[in-house]
């Protein structure tokens, strides 16, 4: 009986595969630190609910950040 594995490690990745985790990866860390620096920034009259619920959310990979850039944030 075999182990099936979750998935590569990162030695046996092509070099493609390797740049565009690397790119993603960056991009997601981007867009997390400029949504935590929004927040930090934004007085909390200015955010929709309570800035240490959208400060966890964030911490959701893609979806958090997206969220609060989408619906967090009051803009009138």
């Amino acid at each position: 009986m075999g182990h099936a594995r979750a998935g590569k490690h990162w030695s046996e990745l092509s070099t493609r595969r390797k740049i565009g985790t690397v790119v993603l990866t960056a991009a997601q860390l981007a867009l997390t630190a400029a949504a935590y620096r929004d927040l930090a920034k934004r007085p909390p009259a200015q955010v929709n609910g309570p800035k240490a619920a959208w400060g966890l959310a964030i911490l959701v990979n893609w979806v958090g950040p997206i969220a609060y850039f989408a619906k967090g944030r009051r803009t009138d």
